[in-house]
């Protein structure tokens, strides 16, 4: 039993060594989606905020007479750059705890 005591303390000792610099390393990472076959791109960091949006000139023009799918797009688009980023948080968070699960860790990661 204290084994295991033990074993958690190390490892919450570890979390608070490296989180500064894992938290540092997602922030500046990007993930990026698209939607429409590449007509909307959307890139987002690991913080999940939208740093970059492209949008294809010809699909503007369509928006004139339908301004839901562009909408609809850009939706799938930044929802599926933020799925990726969440993926590669939690994941992370999985390494960095051997894939042991801790009870209140959930939003520390941006």
């Amino acid at each position: 039993m204290f084994g295991d005591l033990g074993k958690i303390m190390k490892l919450v000792g570890d979390l608070k060594r490296k989180m500064p610099e894992v938290q540092a390393r997602l922030a500046a990472s990007e993930y990026v989606a698209d939607a429409g076959g590449g007509a909307v791109r959307a890139t987002v960091n690991g913080k999940m905020q939208i740093v970059g949006l492209k949008i294809e000139k010809q699909l503007l023009a369509d928006a004139v007479n339908d301004p839901g799918l562009l909408e609809d797009m850009v939706k799938a688009a930044v929802s599926a750059a933020q799925a990726k980023a969440a993926t590669a948080a939690a994941e992370t968070m999985k390494e960095l705890t051997g894939g042991m699960p801790l009870p209140g860790m959930d939003g520390i990661l941006p």
